[in-house]
């Protein structure tokens, strides 16, 4: 991907001096509003840094710009439409395996309604096997990255007509068409065993690069430049058993129902309103000027915290008596100063309701002005919060300084922790236009290394994944090329600072995220079992229509794909959201017609059990696809599911049904 420009107000460390005072919340410049979209619709990455959500169209994604057709909810139009942009205008020869390459992206008039098909619904050609799936390399073949046929059989369903329900994650691919122009007609039963055969060379010939961490730029990749197949049997490597431990237990009926909805707060500009938890008896959410605590059964207001501006940033982790920390401004906005700066920490009992205690800080450099934060994590009992002036550190019970922002002779400062099960940090240090980035595991006491790794040159941002294992996330040289952030993952000893391997994640094949200029951000990834667990990227399925995808894993000391594969489904798409002991908790997107689904898999077998499906019934679908899950915070425990936002802005009516929720809860019994 082309690495997002520097934001506008990120200076190289002066401390505090010189500081923008109208630095908008949340960290580096204004934040923007989320794309919009259900559950996983690709976005492009937002001006001013990728991390930064743009202000969603109206309606979310897929939703009707002019009055669709009449029929049911989601129903896909009656008339289906001609095949879509990409499609072949005239079919490969009878001997010919189709060509190969990644699916054409759509051009204008993409999903417009075209002149009706014969033969829509007809019966479809052999699907792809194997998508997803290690296979073993071809002596003497070179390894290329896997991409899809263009000679699929003809007969694919249309695309949705723009202005229907989209389901939530799925990107439809558009039908082939014949030589005449007309798509959807029948094969032949000899065209179907020529097609079939095709793609099966296709495959034979990428057999084993999908999993493969290429070494195509002469093994720059390091250890894992290796394409091959899986590492020796499910708990190869140094990983030990994996699966088990886990605590979620199918429930005796996994059908959900609707808990409660929280209604988005009015507000005329967009308020980053990030942080959600849960503990044993309520769900918090921050809201407008507040944090709140609400019953996890009825949704009815328990507590609420005011504070003196607007929440700009939280910390995904709790204490294990449930206290955790924020940051928020100094003050509410005012027509003189519209953004108040992010200079404001606090710890905050989830239990009581009370905020324990609350300050801000002062560099050596910045006189009497406070340091601005950007970010803020908890590990043990340390509260760590760094941005572009340094990083500072309390004790999470008194709020007593452990270490503060310092002058460094050599231009380093903090630029953001993670925290968790252990503390580490990424450190800037040389010049604005030459940077050098540095991860280090720390003593949470004191703030001590305990070890460094430097990363390669080209990586102005990383993300840290986990502390424990240490992984690392990176854009290396601008190359992920899908707004994610990540082209490679880093697996380090964090008590040497050794890379134990280096696994290419190439973006048009896996589907992590993560938020390029904060250090804490990434999603739809795991990591447990000596493993990193990544999403496939959508791709066509075996059924009629729709898309879906793979969970799979890599080995943190070999960086070797393993065997592990976990398959959505038809129709569905699916992405992990954390580990539960041993095992994976996954959230599975769904199409246009049934509710989303939370499975656990088994980290030694990979077999799933379904733990929660939501209802299929039109306004619960409503609600659960009007929240992006690229800008949106998902929690499930003991069969209950919150879905928030983490930005809103004026509401403009995101979901088909103008609602716009700041929470949705869904529960099972």
């Amino acid at each position: 991907m082309t690495q997002p420009p520097q934001p506008p107000n990120e200076q190289p460390p002066q401390g505090g001096s010189g500081a923008p005072q109208d630095r908008p919340p949340g960290g580096f410049g204004a934040p923007q509003d989320p794309p919009a979209g259900g559950f996983g619709a690709p976005q492009d990455p937002p001006p001013g840094g990728f991390g930064a959500p743009q202000d969603p169209p109206p309606g979310g994604f897929g939703a009707p710009q002019t009055q669709p057709p009449a029929g049911p909810f989601g129903q896909q139009p009656a008339t289906p439409p001609a095949g879509g942009f990409g499609a072949p205008q005239t079919p490969p020869p009878a001997n010919t395996p189709p060509s190969a390459g990644p699916p054409q992206q759509p051009g204008p008039g993409y999903g417009y309604p075209q002149a009706p098909q014969p033969g829509y619904g007809y019966p479809q050609g052999p699907p792809q096997p194997g998508y997803g799936y290690p296979q073993a390399p071809v002596p003497g073949q070179p390894q290329q990255g896997y991409a899809f046929p263009q000679g699929m059989p003809p007969g694919q369903p249309p695309q949705q007509g723009y202005g229907y329900q989209t389901a939530p994650m799925q990107q439809q691919y558009p039908p082939l068409q014949n030589g005449n122009g007309n798509g959807g007609k029948k094969f032949t039963t000899r065209m179907q065993i020529i097609v079939a055969a095709s793609v099966a060379v296709v495959l034979i010939v990428a057999g084993g690069v999908w999993f493969a961490s290429s070494g195509g730029d002469d093994g720059k990749k390091g250890q894992a430049s290796r394409s091959g197949g899986a590492s020796e049997g499910k708990d190869g490597g140094e990983g030990g058993t994996a699966g088990g431990g886990g605590t979620e237990k199918a429930p005796a009926d996994p059908k959900s129902r609707i808990t409660f909805q929280l209604p988005k707060p009015k507000v005329t500009d967009v308020t980053k309103v990030d942080g959600s938890w849960l503990t044993d008896k309520t769900y918090v959410k921050t809201g407008l000027n507040e944090i709140v605590g609400y019953d996890m059964t009825k949704g009815t207001k328990l507590w609420s915290i005011p504070l003196a501006g607007q929440l700009c940033g939280a910390s995904r982790h709790m204490s294990k008596d449930f206290k955790t920390a924020v940051l928020f401004e100094e003050g509410k906005p005012t027509k003189e100063k519209k953004y108040q700066p992010c200079n404001q920490v606090g710890v905050i009992d989830l239990n009581t309701g009370k905020m324990m205690w609350s300050k801000s800080v002062t560099a050596a450099t910045s006189g009497d002005a406070a340091v601005r934060f950007d970010e803020i994590t908890l590990s043990g009992t340390t509260v760590a919060a760094a941005g572009s002036e340094g990083g500072v550190a309390f004790d999470l019970g008194t709020g007593a300084e452990r270490w503060k922002p310092k002058v460094s002779a050599d231009g380093c400062y903090d630029m953001g922790y993670a925290g968790g099960e252990a503390l580490a940090v990424v450190r800037k240090c040389g010049t604005y236009d030459d940077p050098q980035l540095v991860v280090q595991a720390l003593n949470p006491t004191n703030g001590a290394p305990l070890s460094s790794y430097k990363m390669p040159p080209g990586v102005d941002y990383a993300s840290i994944v986990s502390t424990k294992p240490l992984v690392v996330a990176a854009d290396v040289g601008d190359t992920a090329g899908d707004g994610s952030g990540i082209s490679d993952f880093f697996s380090i000893d964090a008590s040497t600072g050794k890379l134990l391997t280096r696994i290419a994640a190439d973006g048009e094949k896996y589907a992590a995220r993560c938020q390029s200029t904060e250090v804490e951000s990434c999603q739809k990834v795991a990591v447990g079992n000596n493993r990193i667990y990544v999403p496939t990227e959508d791709h066509e399925g075996g059924g009629d229509y729709g898309d879906t995808n793979e969970i799979v894993s890599f080995d943190l000391t070999t960086g070797k794909p393993t065997s592990d594969r976990a398959d959505a489904g038809d129709r569905y798409t699916m992405f992990p959201l954390r580990m539960d002991g041993g095992n994976i908790i996954a959230y599975k997107a769904p199409p246009y017609d049934k509710g989303g689904q939370i499975v656990s898999i088994d980290g030694s077998t990979f077999k799933q059990t379904l733990l929660m499906e939501n209802p299929g019934e039109a306004s619960a679908r409503d609600a659960e696809s009007s929240f992006s899950s690229d800008y949106s915070e998902m929690l499930y425990s003991a069969g209950r599911l919150f879905i928030s936002q983490t930005m809103i802005s004026k509401t403009r009516g995101s979901s088909l049904s103008g609602k716009d929720y700041l929470a949705v809860a869904f529960g099972t019994g």
